[in-house]
């Protein structure tokens, strides 16, 4: 990231090179060197402009460098088929949603880099999407109520989505996807949460999880 970053600064102080020399070219009556200092001017600040985007979009999302803990989720029953959850990210504030069903399931996306990107000290990338409750039985889910809740704002500048819209200006994105884990909903069950390269991962941290886990591998 710090490459990336010097990259984009190194880029822009070279756009502004070659702005003051076309018009220290045109004040000498060089139109033609003119013009080259400013064609290399618009490349450079093309490729500065590119930098920045994609820096502050870097920014927007956590990196993966191995396996982390990044959370945790515990539920507590309010009604039949009906859970308050309280989801706990490491360096957020807790959130608390109600969800409708039997089961949990929390969504991500995943960004990967090849080279050139991988020259710039950019590791892999997520961003938590969306929290929401589902039914087992599939008749349940197409004819009751649902519940889903945004984790993260929608951005101008997202790297996810510049990837997908203009895929040549990112040669360096290897691959984009979502992962997604879900588990059986329980009063009283709690969660600990990871995330490793490609995917996400929950696992129970008490009885309660553990025996609706049980249960849930029978059905």
């Amino acid at each position: 990231m710090n490459t990336l970053l010097a990259a984009t600064v190194l880029f822009s102080l070279l756009a502004l090179y070659f702005v003051f020399s076309s018009i220290r070219q045109l004040r000498r009556g060089r139109v033609l060197r003119a013009g080259g200092a400013m064609a290399g001017c618009v490349t450079t600040a093309s490729v500065g402009g590119l930098g920045v985007v994609l820096a502050t979009s870097y920014l927007s999302y956590s990196r993966l460098v191995s396996e982390q803990d990044i959370g945790m989720i515990e539920f507590a029953a309010v009604a039949d088929n009906t859970f308050e959850a309280r989801l706990m990210i490491e360096g957020e504030r807790d959130r608390i949603m109600t969800l409708n069903g039997d089961e949990w399931q929390l969504d991500a996306r995943v960004v990967s880099w090849t080279p050139p990107a991988t020259v710039l000290g950019l590791d892999p990338i997520y961003k938590l999407e969306r929290l929401s409750g589902r039914y087992t039985d599939i008749r349940d889910e197409q004819t009751r109520q649902r519940s889903v809740h945004a984790l993260s704002e929608v951005e101008t500048l997202d790297v996810w989505q510049l990837a997908q819209q203009f895929p040549k200006l990112l040669p360096g994105v290897d691959a984009y996807y979502g992962t997604a884990t879900y588990l059986p909903m329980a009063d009283g069950a709690r969660y600990s949460l990871s995330m490793s390269r490609d995917a996400l991962i929950a696992r129970p941290l008490n009885d309660r999880a553990r025996e609706a886990l049980g249960r849930w591998s029978q059905q």
